[in-house]
């Protein structure tokens, strides 16, 4: 008997987890590019690895702290987890290199991330829901 058998829990595969956390990534990036856009800051490859950098640390930390490979595409949890660390490890990482955290882009970040982060692991679980066969 397996350790899925026995415990009923279906590990995800690896290919699955490579796309959530690719996923995650490319959002915090869209995040960071709408931002710099909308402050006419520019697309350079530094600006945007300067503005990116504490947030994909914070992603990064949510993702071992939580052990989102484990079910990355739970909203509960992981999702939250997730969301959590990457706004708060990302502002303070924003904090202490010099860069800014007025309260209004502190609001707009945790609103943005949490659309974000969590919305796509919504939507995954609604579709997964829509596929599954009606119990009768």
């Amino acid at each position: 008997m397996t350790s899925e058998q026995r415990t009923g829990v279906v590990k995800p595969r690896a290919s699955s987890v490579t796309l959530a956390l690719l996923v995650d990534v490319a959002l915090v990036l869209a995040f960071v590019l709408a931002g710099r856009g909308s402050h006419d800051e520019g697309f350079t490859l530094a600006g945007t690895a300067t503005t990116a950098w504490p947030f994909l640390v914070g992603l990064l930390v949510g993702w071992l702290a939580f052990r989102v490979w484990r079910s990355p595409r739970r909203v509960i949890w992981s999702g939250l987890g997730l969301w959590v660390a990457t706004v708060a490890v990302g502002m303070m990482l924003r904090m202490v290199s010099g860069q800014g955290t007025a309260a209004s882009f502190v609001i707009v970040a945790t609103l943005v991330l949490a659309v974000f982060l969590l919305g796509w692991r919504a939507i995954a679980a609604l579709l997964v829901r829509s596929r599954r066969p009606a119990s009768v």
